[in-house]
């Protein structure tokens, strides 16, 4: 089987394309036969070596696989079944998805929700299912449509992306923040009312409010600055870093205007992802998913991931194993 396997490189890890003997994955009940997997930045920051981020060497690369069960020591899935797994340390601590097969325990595993197809699933992926997450957390912490807009920060990745468009889908007003000059035509399509840039905010630690709440996929100035201009009783669900993981901010915002600040952890319980994954199935489901993402064969896998850590990537992108492209 072929895989993409990271190997220790001083301190971190180094990735490539190896040929591997399946009886060397990790353990467990289930075999995955892997029909996609997503290429998240995590994914290319463990791989490139760019943050220590896998615990373990050699370890296949990928945090998530959509696939069919090929072998099964478990009675809730019998082969064929078409699966999800993703977290739970896979690609970091445990073999991933980027390969062609992948073995792990039956606890991990998700079965593939009505709804969707597996190219949908690997579609929405893990960028899919944190904006989820992150959307179902504001609305149970009260925010609804119908007032000031809601932001989202980040909004030209994975998870920004899915972000705007499944809250414009409930009928918010979104504003993207985005540092990408030439990202207006994309965002508007993902039907963003607004697009404004980092700089835009200003740095005062309380601003005039501009929006109910939001998302922020960047971390470090931008969550700051999405803060300050937070209306009273709003909500803030923080979910990455890539602008950084320092946040430079005053009391201010929770203090004067009851704001509410939440962290979003995307290796949730299997209650929790069995009922999010459903709403992705339904209501939270993007229209036109099957556009969304780009597909690519594994051999093209290092390529892309030197292109997202040098910010030249847009949206999503899955790797199709076995003919899985049109599926």
């Amino acid at each position: 089987m072929k895989a993409y396997r990271i190997e220790q490189d001083g301190k971190v890890g180094r990735g490539g394309i190896v040929e591997m003997e399946r009886d060397a994955l990790d353990p467990g009940e289930l075999t995955i036969r892997t029909r996609f997997s997503g290429v998240n930045y995590k994914d290319a920051l463990a791989g490139l070596g760019g943050a220590h981020i896998v615990r373990r060497y050699p370890c296949n690369g990928g945090i998530e696989c959509v696939g069919d069960i090929a072998d099964s020591g478990d009675d809730r899935f019998a082969p064929g079944d078409a699966v999800i797994v993703h977290g739970r340390g896979i690609g970091v601590s445990h073999d991933g998805g980027l390969a062609e097969y992948m073995r792990v325990p039956a606890d991990w595993v998700l079965a593939l929700p009505e709804g969707l197809t597996a190219r949908e699933a690997a579609t929405l992926g893990v960028a899919g299912y944190s904006a989820a997450l992150a959307v179902d957390r504001l609305q149970a912490l009260g925010l609804r449509p119908g007032g000031l807009p809601v932001a989202v920060s980040g909004a030209t990745g994975g998870v920004g992306a899915y972000s705007v468009a499944m809250l414009a889908g409930l009928g918010f007003d979104v504003v993207a923040i985005s540092s990408k000059p030439d990202a207006g035509e994309y965002l508007s399509g993902l039907a963003a009312k607004e697009i404004v840039s980092p700089a835009d905010l200003g740095d005062k630690p309380v601003a005039t409010a501009r929006w109910c709440g939001g998302i922020d996929a960047a971390g470090g100035p931008v969550l700051a600055r999405m803060l300050a201009a937070c209306d009273r009783d709003g909500v803030v669900a923080s979910i990455g870093n890539a602008a950084g993981i320092e946040l430079a901010t005053t009391v201010l915002p929770f203090i004067l205007r009851g704001v509410t600040l939440t962290g979003i952890n995307a290796d949730s319980d299997m209650d929790t992802r069995r009922r999010v994954w459903n709403r992705l199935a339904t209501d939270l489901k993007p229209k036109g998913l099957a556009d969304w993402a780009g597909i690519i064969a594994l051999d093209e896998v290092p390529d892309l991931m030197r292109r997202m850590l040098d910010g030249k990537t847009t949206g999503r992108t899955i790797v199709a194993f076995g003919g899985a492209g049109t599926e």
